[in-house]
C-alpha cells in the first residue's frame, strides 16, 4: 500500500511539473507572440508617419508628381514615345555642348534649384490645387511606395555592411569582382551613351511593368534556359 501511495503521488508531483512547464512554454509563447505583434503594429505605425511626414513634405509637388506618374506608367500610347523623345533631346544637347564637369554638375543643381522654387508656385494654377479622391488615394500610394523604396535601400546598405563584418573576405572579393565588371563595361562603353542607356531604362521601368512586359520577357527567358537544361541533361545521358 506503502508503495502505490509513494507511487502515486510520484505521478502527481509528475503531472504537476509538466502542467507547470506546459504553462511556461504557453506563457512564453504567448509572450513572444505579443512581442511579435507590438513589433508588427510599430513597424506599421513609424511607415505610415514616415508616409504621411513625406505627404506633408511633397505637397507643392503632388500635381507635378501624379502627371509625372501617368507619363511613367504609360496611361497613353504615346507617352513612351514623348519620353524617349526629351531623354534623347537633352542627351543630345550634352553631347553637342560638350560641358565640363564642374559646369554640367552647376546647371544641374541650379535647375534643380529653380524647379524646387518655381513648380510649388506654379502647379496649382497650371493643375489646379483640389486633387479628388483618387487623385489624393494614388498620391499616398506613391510616397507610400517611396518610403518602401527608401527602407529597402537602406537595408540593403545595412546587409552589405553585416557582410563586411561576418565574411571580410567574401565581402572584399564581391566588391572587387563587381567593380571591376562595372570599370570593363565603363572602358568598352561611351560614357555619355552608358549614361542615356540606364536613364532611360530606369524611366522606361515602370511602364514596362505596370504593362507586363518585363514579366513576359522574364518568363520566356526562364523557359528557354530550362529548355537548354534539359536538352543538355539529354545528351549527357
Amino acid at each position: 500500500m506503502r508503495m502505490r501511495r509513494r507511487a502515486a503521488e510520484a505521478i502527481k508531483g509528475c503531472r504537476a511539473e509538466w502542467r507547470r512547464r506546459a504553462r511556461l512554454v504557453c506563457e512564453g509563447v504567448g509572450a513572444a507572440g505579443k512581442m511579435a505583434d507590438d513589433d508588427n503594429n510599430s513597424s506599421v505605425y513609424q511607415l505610415a508617419a514616415e508616409t504621411a511626414s513625406l505627404e506633408e513634405q511633397l505637397q507643392g509637388w503632388g500635381e507635378v508628381i501624379l502627371m509625372t506618374d501617368k507619363v511613367l506608367r504609360w496611361e497613353r500610347a504615346w507617352f513612351p514615345l514623348a519620353l524617349m523623345s526629351v531623354v534623347s533631346f537633352s542627351f543630345l544637347m550634352i553631347y553637342y555642348l560638350d560641358p565640363s564637369v564642374l559646369s554640367g554638375v552647376s546647371c544641374f543643381v541650379m535647375f534643380l534649384c529653380l524647379a524646387d522654387y518655381l513648380v510649388p508656385a506654379l502647379a496649382p494654377r497650371i493643375f489646379g490645387s483640389n486633387k479628388t479622391t483618387e487623385q489624393q488615394q494614388r498620391f499616398h500610394e506613391i510616397c507610400s511606395s517611396l518610403v518602401k523604396s527608401r527602407r529597402r535601400i537602406v537595408g540593403w546598405w545595412k546587409r552589405l555592411f553585416t557582410l563586411k563584418e561576418e565574411k571580410p573576405k567574401m565581402y572584399f572579393m564581391t566588391m572587387l569582382f563587381s567593380l571591376a565588371v562595372v570599370a570593363w563595361i565603363g572602358q568598352q562603353v561611351h560614357n555619355l551613351f552608358l549614361t542615356y542607356l540606364i536613364v532611360s531604362f530606369l524611366l522606361l521601368f515602370p511602364g514596362l511593368n505596370q504593362h507586363g512586359i518585363i514579366t513576359k520577357y522574364v518568363g520566356m527567358a526562364k523557359r528557354e534556359i530550362n529548355k537548354l537544361l534539359k536538352h543538355k541533361e539529354k545528351k549527357n545521358e
